[in-house]
């Protein structure tokens, strides 16, 4: 073999890795399994430029939509009776018009809503911010005060998620050592939660899903996402001030009584404080993992930043006044929560494509897309898009799943290695058996996938 040769088998061989390691197709090899999306190749046409803000950085098209391809493409998938009655789609390149097909209304989101609560997290906070749990001193009575911080623990262990970052211990550890320095050592303990308002859990919500213990009330102040020992609790902050006294009294104070809710007085000297992970690092980790706790807290963290009440309809108001100032299409959209559990929610599939398209053209919420899972590699997609073989790692996209109710909205990309984004809704599938219509949603994907549908 000449050296000429070898030289174009080498090169053929370099890039038919790249191709194959950019769509998953060596996961095993490499990690002996999934890996994460930070080992999934993006398209060019996702890739941000420029400083991080609120600047624009593409406003033309990627490309162009061939939507009669689409249409063709997506017709027999959709046709699917494992999808019921009532499915509706949408589809556009970055930046391009949307094309629907299928039924066009609005549907129950399901937790696909959490796009819209991190894309709005996202333009209204800085995502280098980081929020502040503290305690201050009162007289004789220290307040714990909540700042926020979805992702406050007790303790970090090995091996848990960078984005558990604050931890109770140690501000109860800085905290007494902040008290003994002043000479106090008998104390009372109080806790304020004073930053969000309104009701703890959606009157929206199925009542279950409360006293069921399947999510937490939402407080400005808990550990472990409202829950004690694994398990949520009924009051996550009274929960967790009960938890910090415990650890106060490990360290040498001595705390009487219960802790009692109560607001910290203006200007009150703080004593100690822990911060959490980025607002950044919090929304990739809510996406990939559906945190529906994590979600509510930055919905209520996005309306204080808008200068709106840290609420539900704080939230709410705030998500649509984003997307619209954003130039996402907000007709028939009604939220009540920002998490997805309501099944009052109503999104049309065109908001999610734009939001995802918004998202990709500013550098401040480009992120948003880099956060989704990917098919066959992380997340709630871990499972799902591994077969057929070509279309691994081509998907990137947030579930959406209550009963009967079954979403898909991300960004796939087709056979012209074109990143097309994508939202797929159906709400009218109780009848049917949930993971057939799971997989006959992920066909629908993978239909897009294998299309040649961009020019």
């Amino acid at each position: 073999m000449s050296w000429v040769t070898a030289l174009v088998v080498v090169g053929a061989l370099v890039l038919g890795g790249a191709v194959a390691w950019s769509r998953g197709a060596l996961n095993p090899l490499i990690c002996g399994g999934s890996c994460g999306p930070e080992n999934v190749v993006p398209p060019d046409a996702l890739v941000a430029s420029g400083r991080a803000g609120d600047s624009a950085v593409r406003t033309e098209p990627t490309g162009t939509l061939d939507a009669a391809a689409l249409s063709k493409a997506v017709a027999g998938p959709l046709r699917d009776a494992d999808l019921g009655d009532r499915v509706g789609l949408a589809a556009s390149v970055v930046g391009g018009p949307v094309t629907t097909v299928g039924t066009d209304a609005a549907f129950t989101p399901a937790s696909t809503a959490k796009v819209l609560t991190s894309f709005t997290a996202l333009t209204q906070l800085d995502p280098e911010r980081r929020f502040t749990t503290r305690t201050v001193l009162d007289g004789d009575r220290i307040v714990l005060v909540g700042g926020g911080d979805p992702y406050l623990v007790v303790d970090r262990s090995k091996g848990d998620p960078a984005v558990e970052r604050a931890e109770l211990t140690r501000l109860a550890r800085d905290t007494a050592r902040a008290a003994t320095a002043r000479k106090v050592g008998t104390v009372r303990l109080g806790y304020d939660t004073s930053l969000f308002s309104g009701p703890a859990a959606s009157p929206d919500w199925e009542p279950s899903y409360v006293s069921g213990r399947i999510v937490s009330p939402v407080s400005a102040l808990w550990v472990g996402r409202g829950t004690s020992g694994g398990v949520r609790v009924p009051d996550p902050a009274a929960s967790a001030a009960s938890t910090f006294a415990g650890l106060l009294r490990d360290r040498g104070l001595s705390v009487e009584g219960d802790p009692s809710r109560v607001e910290a007085p203006e200007g009150a000297r703080t004593l100690a404080a822990v911060r959490s992970a980025t607002v950044a690092q919090i929304s990739e980790h809510l996406i990939s993992t559906s945190d529906n706790e994590a979600a509510e807290v930055m919905l209520r963290q996005a309306a204080l930043a808008a200068g709106r009440p840290g609420s539900f309809t704080g939230g709410a108001k705030t998500v649509r006044a984003t997307l619209r100032a954003a130039g996402v299409p907000v007709d028939g959209l009604r939220l009540s929560d920002g998490s997805g559990l309501s099944r009052k929610d109503r999104v049309e599939p065109r908001t999610l494509v734009g939001t995802l398209s918004a998202a990709a053209n500013r550098s401040r919420t480009s992120s948003l897309l880099a956060d989704l899972p990917v098919g066959a590699f992380n997340g709630t997609l871990r499972n799902r898009f591994a077969k057929p073989t070509d279309v691994r790692g081509a998907v990137r996209a947030k579930t959406g799943t209550l009963t009967g109710i079954h979403s898909l909205a991300g960004v796939v990309t087709d056979r012209e290695g074109t990143p097309i984004v994508l939202t797929v809704m159906t709400d009218r599938t109780a009848a049917i058996n949930p993971f057939a219509t799971q997989a006959a949603l992920d066909d629908v994907a993978s239909a897009v996938a294998a299309c040649r549908c961009s020019g």
